[in-house]
């Protein structure tokens, strides 16, 4: 990571996004998410940490703020169309085929500044995809909606009523239940300790 920092010192803001995928098995699916990432100019590719047995995928992409979310806008849009959440199996909690996605403030980016990265992306996505998104963390709304493991109670397969449920309806997007797509939180919080932590 530090190599990779070192090189965009120049940057005058830096932003850390680590979406997480429900795809930890099928690599060319992987592949094709995480492309927009080698492909945009002002954002590196820090890891892919494909988990089998939880059939996930933690993605971590550092960049300039403008391209980080442009980007990984385009990796949900690939995401949502390549995973299926009605076939999906795994270990760890999951409620969607793009589960969370953190922003992180690196440098010269306030977590205000992150706030509104998230609340961007969720307008997007909502608006292009028809999906539902949560704000969690420090973007949360609602006091239920800081903690991921409490928007995530009942996970995937308890969504159809989940979101039939007044409080909680989506921050954005149709409170309607996706079978593919599942649902999608995104917030911003502070760089983890470790990579134990991301989520």
């Amino acid at each position: 990571l530090g190599d990779v920092y070192k090189r965009q010192i120049h940057m005058a803001q830096l932003v850390e996004c680590v979406p997480n995928f429900s795809e930890g098995k099928n690599q060319q699916i992987i592949d094709q998410i995480t492309q927009p990432i080698l492909d945009e100019t002002g954002v590196h590719l820090l890891d892919v940490d494909m988990g089998a047995d939880f059939n996930r995928t933690v993605v971590t992409m550092v960049g300039e703020p403008e391209q980080v979310l442009k980007t990984v806008i385009e990796c949900t849009r690939i995401a949502t169309r390549l995973i299926d959440m009605s076939k999906h199996k795994g270990e760890h909690a999951r409620m969607g085929a793009v589960d969370v996605v953190p922003f992180i403030p690196i440098k010269g980016i306030s977590m205000e500044d992150c706030v509104k990265l998230s609340e961007r992306y969720a307008q997007a996505v909502s608006e292009d995809l028809d999906l539902p998104v949560y704000l969690y963390a420090e973007a949360a709304r609602k006091p239920q909606r800081i903690r991921l493991p409490d928007i995530r109670k009942g996970q995937y397969e308890g969504l159809e009523e989940k979101l039939n449920i007044p409080e909680w309806k989506p921050d954005y997007g149709p409170a309607e239940f996706k079978p593919r797509m599942g649902v999608t939180a995104t917030g911003a919080r502070p760089i983890p300790v470790s990579y134990t932590h991301l989520t």
